[in-house]
């Protein structure tokens, strides 16, 4: 099933962002799609009733009574007769009012009428978007089964970089066009990926990590993705641009990646640890950096939690829980005998003296486990390659455990 012959309505709040939006009614329209644009009062500052009428091929609504025809918009029929409802870009203000249920203006109005479901895609400056009320707002939006296309990353109009700016189109249709394919087998399942470093603090400079790009996890959550699951991705430190459709949050130390997963596991039907965690952290950290002035210089480190084991003791029997294994020497016996101790349903297993795998490069030779010690050893591939197969495992192992 596609976006065809979906009716969709589109409510556009008052951002600079809000031309992107022209780009995304062609997309959907291409995709024979009927499109419905209501915008707030402010949006008619950032792009034209005309440009959209123009492209949506329908007139563009945007008060409750229009004086040019005597025609009544009526707000309760715009809501109930779209089968999505889309309202991006979503200001502050306009999350604001919806997270309290105010109703100031005709495209809040057929918000609080919606009986379809609603995406809403934020899009602000960055101090904006980490506030506070900000962020209690887009909870309760959540709370009410609304959900949030997150913002991507970079420049924003205020000359800031970080979170806030607005998905591109083609990630907004592919939003809209996963919602309405009912036909991918993981369709309906949570699914959580942990991917990348953690960096463990140092001083303000410095700090111990490791040489993981996270395009091993990365790859695993678009092939999970493609495969319908709702993916979560817990991700370190990484310049890796976010895949279309997936939900990231971004950590840097092992303790907020173990909080991260924490957040996510008992909801996530299927659980991939790729992440490179640290195995120890300093057991202080310096707010100020450190001088060179010794000869010699020591670090006291301590342990770090095991995300991978705290996960496998309360993992349930609907779960499927997956862990990776870097080894330089016994590798089969190490990487069983992990998985066993963390209560993994598969491991895995990279090894260092296999040419092409690892960190950093763009292929990846892998081993994968299971508890009943049945090893699977692939060749050398891409690491779009490696998720897929990983992913095909997967999708076995939750048609056998919910058989």
């Amino acid at each position: 099933m596609s976006v065809r012959g979906k009716h969709i309505v589109i409510g556009i709040c008052g951002s600079i962002a809000a031309y992107k939006i022209t780009s995304l009614v062609r997309l959907l329209v291409k995709a024979e799609a009927s499109i419905q644009v209501i915008l707030s009062p402010d949006a008619k500052e950032f792009v034209t009733p005309l440009t959209l009428a123009t492209v949506s091929k329908n007139p563009v609504l945007s008060d409750y009574f229009d004086r040019s025809n005597g025609v009544w918009n009526n707000h309760v029929e715009l809501g109930i007769s779209a089968d999505l409802m889309l309202i991006a870009p979503a200001t502050a203000n306009s999350l604001s009012k919806m997270a309290n249920g105010a109703c100031d203006n005709l495209l809040l109005a057929t918000y609080l009428s919606a009986k379809c479901p609603v995406f809403f895609a934020p899009a602000m400056d960055l101090d904006m978007w980490q506030h506070p009320a900000t962020q209690r707002n887009v909870s309760i939006l959540e709370s009410y089964g609304n959900k949030m296309i997150a913002p991507n990353s970079g420049e924003l109009a205020s000359g800031l970089i970080g979170p806030g700016r607005l998905a591109e189109p083609d990630e907004l249709f592919e939003f809209i066009s996963d919602f309405f394919n009912e036909e991918r087998p993981l369709k309906g399942k949570k699914a959580l990926v942990s991917a990348g470093p953690t960096h463990e603090a140092i001083d303000p400079v410095r700090f111990i990590g490791n040489h993981s790009s996270g395009k091993m996890g990365f790859a695993i959550a678009e092939a999970l993705h493609s495969l319908g699951a709702e993916v979560t991705l817990v991700s370190g430190p990484t310049t890796l641009p976010t895949p279309p459709g997936i939900t990231r949050k971004d950590v840097t130390s092992a303790q907020q990646m173990l909080e991260a997963c924490n957040q996510f596991f008992d909801n996530a039907d299927i659980i991939v640890m790729s992440a490179a965690v640290a195995d120890y952290t300093p057991v202080e950290t310096s707010d100020q950096k450190i001088k060179k002035k010794e000869e010699t210089f020591q670090i006291r480190l301590k342990k770090t939690v095991d995300i991978l084991a705290s996960l496998g003791n309360r993992k349930t029997t609907g779960q499927t829980l997956i862990g990776f294994a870097l080894e330089t020497n016994n590798e089969l016996e190490n990487a069983l005998d992990k998985l066993n101790r963390k209560n993994l349903d598969y491991i895995v297993l990279n090894s260092m003296q296999d040419e092409g795998a690892g960190f950093s490069g763009d292929t990846n030779k892998v081993t994968i486990l299971d508890k009943n010690k049945r090893v699977q050893k692939f060749e050398l591939k891409s690491k779009k390659e490696v998720a897929s197969d990983i992913a095909t495992i997967i999708l076995q192992h939750q048609k056998a455990i919910n058989a």
